[in-house]
């Protein structure tokens, strides 16, 4: 299966090599966990982060637990992402008059490059969980921009281009804890203030036992000659509590409402110890994913256990023609949910 990855050249990418005893179309890094326990005095863990390319370095923001537990988003970059130098202080949010809006926590955000511009969407308190979004060019300065929703909302990703006109974003609407209810759905917005023309995309269950619960996007989406290629959780609940694992869908690139094609195979689930045993046990959390058009390669950055970050890799064709292969949807999947 041919498939073309659509976006700019990332010529270092981080990769390692498949093993030769791995018949998946996913694989982990070798080294996991890229950040482990304590990276600095006033962190006890850093995971559930986003990464990028940016002029020739690999920038991100990450999920910081201090020793009181409450998370932080903190920036960090690296030359190779897989060694990150993580700034102690945490980002500080200036609001569009410059004046100083610092949220009471923050988590699990996703970053996003639209034109000139850098987005950061992340889970905020107001009032319960809901979607923040702020912004930078020069990852020195950060200005944080109205709440995106109401709660209660997780898993904020926009897409990194206008399409046809609009700004998208990919939400899960939820309650204040484990959510009954999960499904993942979009929202359009002229201006990255309003949102609203709320589409239902896809729902959690029936095509994997593995996302029986709920559902949610991970990483910024990929733009390909296929579609959208969307890395997201599922999550089941099992006699031994809560399992998160890695799947995929394609998107329509015109209208990503609509699901073309969607693996009932989890692509990662726990399995390593760091994976299994942590903070939270049997989590793994997708938040960013690295693309290069000129290799084909993608690098999944993912945390683990609610404790550690870890890496994954796979290639493009082969994770396509997976899905595809494995492809099954549940009822309204594939039309405009309205």
């Amino acid at each position: 299966m041919e498939v073309k990855i659509i976006g700019g050249s990332i010529p270092n990418i981080p990769w390692e090599k498949k093993p030769e005893d791995i018949n998946r179309p996913v694989w982990r890094y070798s080294e996991n966990p890229i950040i482990g326990w304590n990276k600095y005095k006033e962190a006890a863990r850093i995971y559930n982060s986003a990464a990028a390319y940016h002029e020739g370095r690999f920038v991100g923001v990450f999920r910081v637990e201090a020793m009181d537990g409450k998370p932080q988003l903190h920036f960090g970059s690296s030359p190779d992402g897989i060694n990150w130098d993580i700034e102690e202080k945490d980002i500080q949010w200036v609001d569009e008059d410059g004046r100083s809006w610092i949220p009471q926590y923050s988590y699990d955000p996703r970053l996003i490059k639209i034109e000139d511009t850098w987005y950061i969407v992340w889970c905020t308190d107001f009032g319960g969980p809901t979607l923040a979004m702020g912004r930078t060019k020069d990852f020195k300065s950060f200005v944080r921009m109205e709440n995106v929703s109401l709660p209660f909302n997780r898993n904020g990703v926009l897409f990194p281009r206008k399409i046809n006109g609009k700004y998208y974003l990919l939400s899960r609407p939820s309650d204040g804890g484990h959510t009954p209810f999960g499904d993942i759905f979009i929202s359009e917005s002229p201006d990255l203030r309003y949102w609203g023309v709320h589409r239902r995309v896809m729902t959690k269950g029936n095509i994997g036992w593995w996302q029986m619960m709920k559902i949610g996007a991970g990483s910024v989406p990929i733009e390909t000659s296929i579609g959208w290629l969307l890395f997201y959780h599922g999550v089941v609940n099992t006699c031994n509590g809560y399992v998160y694992s890695i799947g995929a869908v394609i998107l329509d690139r015109d209208d990503p409402s609509k699901v073309k094609y969607r693996c009932s195979n989890y692509l990662l689930t726990p399995e390593k110890e760091y994976e299994t045993s942590g903070f939270v046990p049997n989590v793994c959390f997708p938040c960013a994913a690295l693309a290069d058009p000129d290799t084909g390669r993608i690098a999944i950055y993912y945390g683990a256990a609610d404790t550690y970050s870890a890496l994954a890799f796979c290639e493009i064709n082969e994770l396509c023609e997976y899905i595809v292969d494995h492809n099954e949807l549940n009822p309204g999947d594939d039309i405009e949910y309205r």
